[in-house]
């Protein structure tokens, strides 16, 4: 994987809760369920200029659709996180779970 794939904090938790959404990955769905699960107030800006950085990386794309409550019909872009993206989720939680090997009790303890 090349260091313009690493992922930040902020691009996994965008990536997992598109993930989580499924087919309601619209950009107000995917903004609740990290403010939601990560208990995170999210801001407009780092939440918009974060999915253009993971699109240009090509680890997400979206379609435009219409969300199944919505009743003026208005299409909204519906994202879908690649195989790349995936595969990049894939290896930042293996690194991570390298890096928090053997530190339940430390952090229990404190």
């Amino acid at each position: 994987m090349s260091p313009s794939t690493f992922l930040g904090e902020f691009e996994q938790m965008v990536l997992l809760a598109i993930l989580q959404a499924g087919d309601e990955a619209f950009a107000l769905e995917v903004r609740r369920e990290i403010e939601r699960s990560a208990d995170r107030k999210v801001s407009r800006g780092a939440f918009y200029t974060t999915l253009d950085r993971l699109e240009r990386k090509r680890l997400l794309t979206w379609v435009e659709a219409v969300p199944a409550d919505d009743r003026t019909a208005q299409a909204l872009r519906r994202y879908a996180v690649t195989e790349e993206g995936v595969d990049a989720l894939r290896v930042s939680r293996e690194a991570l779970m390298n890096l928090w090997r053997d530190l339940d009790g430390v952090l229990e303890r404190a």
